[in-house]
């Protein structure tokens, strides 16, 4: 008897374990799936660039970005256009020399972004690309 519920339980644990693995690989693929690098931006006079990741969790987009610009009195700036709602939103973030941020929001569809560097926010901006 005891033969026979030593068999069944193992039997069972084994047909729990070949159910469950399927189902953790492919959250494992989902989660892989959701997260993209992006980078090195540069703007238009190769004096500052931005990089960084993007990765959905949760219903909430997150975007973790760095900044790198050359010495010489003036800012870089990264710009970040996001679609969400229905709507576009737009902001930038400033730095001088190296510099990391991150921000996220639920709800986001879309994410631009590119990189700027001069005396104000506007000069210098380099090519628009979707990192999410």
């Amino acid at each position: 008897m005891r033969r026979i519920l030593v068999a069944a339980a193992l039997a069972g644990s084994v047909a729990t374990g070949l159910a469950a693995a399927p189902a953790a690989q492919a959250a494992t693929t989902e989660a892989a799936a959701s997260t993209s690098g992006w980078g090195k931006y540069f703007s238009s006079d190769g004096k500052a660039y931005t990089f960084g990741k993007s990765y959905q969790t949760h219903g909430k987009v997150y975007t973790h970005w760095y900044g790198v610009d050359k010495p010489g009195g003036k800012r870089g700036y990264v710009w970040f256009e996001y679609y969400k709602g229905g709507h576009w939103y737009k902001f930038s973030q400033g730095w001088d020399g190296k510099h990391s941020g991150s921000w996220g929001a639920k709800g986001i569809k879309k994410i631009y972004t590119y990189t700027c560097w001069g005396d104000s926010k506007f000069d210098n901006c380099g090519g628009k690309y979707r990192i999410y």
